[in-house]
């Protein structure tokens, strides 16, 4: 979440007032993230969380808000979109579509623990479940059509030992058929940063959906392993909370080694992108590729199979 479009007090008083949230109290940009520019907002009515989004076409974010809609209204502690007089979930602010949804409480967790794992495995299944029937889903946008574009047309701006890995990469991902695995809605970017919980350690908020689309439901658990498991404790301890919901195939097990190296790559292309086609804005946040590229590197040289 970034500030990528500034949103003066005086235009938020009037998109506001369709929501009859009562007194605008306070506006504060938020700095995380990559993607959309996100705001808390404070009024009478509660606190909640405006994003505008930066590079969505409508029909989208139709899809994006239902599906936050969805997964709320069956107990998936997501933010739920607010609806004005008009009925919609999204209205034009500053020249954009806006949302205003539900700021959740809690804080993220910077090292997770094998509960915190097991219960966003749990969670993960959860989604996965409640989102397989969802109506015109649209596919994940980053997924391997795109993960093939955009490696294609960084490979110039790469470091040559940069250039000779996504080369590679791009070929082996290429020759994987991922065609038979059990697909649905995936949340696609369930990072640490993402997920919310209380003192107690009960998880309270899943967040920042707009990655989401319909892809296999291994790629998804393969980007959660990726961010939240740094050993083998806490990957079993992941795969046994999603397991008790939605055991995994012999197909999927088969797939998972390929899977982490896509979901890997996936990240690092899009932070390489960030760092070599930087958008303006006021607050924005760059992560380092380096990250990615060294555990894509790991995947490629020492396979890890997942849990049986």
């Amino acid at each position: 979440m970034s500030v990528y479009t500034v949103v003066g007090r005086e235009e938020l008083l009037d998109w506001l007032q369709p929501y009859g949230l009562g007194e605008l109290i306070d506006h504060a940009g938020i700095a995380a993230g990559m993607q959309n520019s996100n705001y808390f907002v404070t009024t009478g009515g509660g606190r909640f969380v405006l994003t505008v989004f930066e590079n969505i076409d409508t029909p989208a974010l139709d899809f994006y808000l239902a599906l936050l809609d969805r997964l709320a209204q069956h107990g998936i502690p997501c933010p739920q979109p607010q609806v004005g007089d008009d009925g919609r979930h999204w209205r034009w602010l500053a020249g954009k579509p806006a949302a205003l949804l539900s700021c959740l409480p809690g804080d993220a967790v910077e090292i997770p623990g094998a509960t915190h794992c097991r219960a966003v495995g749990e969670m993960l299944a959860r989604l996965h479940l409640v989102a397989a029937d969802m109506p015109q889903a649209l596919p994940n946008p980053c997924g391997a059509t795109w993960r093939q574009a955009v490696g294609e047309t960084l490979l110039p701006l790469l470091s040559a030992g940069e250039r000779e890995l996504l080369t590679d990469e791009l070929l082996f991902q290429s020759a994987q058929n991922y065609s038979r695995l059990p697909r649905g809605v995936i949340h696609a970017d369930l990072f640490r940063d993402n997920v919310l919980w209380d003192a107690s350690g009960r998880l309270t908020g899943v967040l920042d959906f707009y990655f989401a689309g319909e892809d296999a439901w291994l790629f998804d658990l393969a980007v959660v392993a990726n961010d939240w498991c740094a050993d083998d404790e806490a990957l079993s301890a992941l795969f046994a909370g999603y397991a008790g919901l939605r055991a995994p195939s012999g197909v999927e097990i088969e797939a998972w080694p390929a899977m982490r190296r896509a979901a890997a790559l996936r990240f690092w292309l899009l932070r390489l992108e960030a760092r070599h086609r930087p958008r303006a804005g006021e607050v924005v946040t760059i992560k380092n590729p380096e990250h990615f590229r060294s555990m894509l590197t790991r995947f490629r040289l020492a396979p890890e199979a997942l849990p049986r």
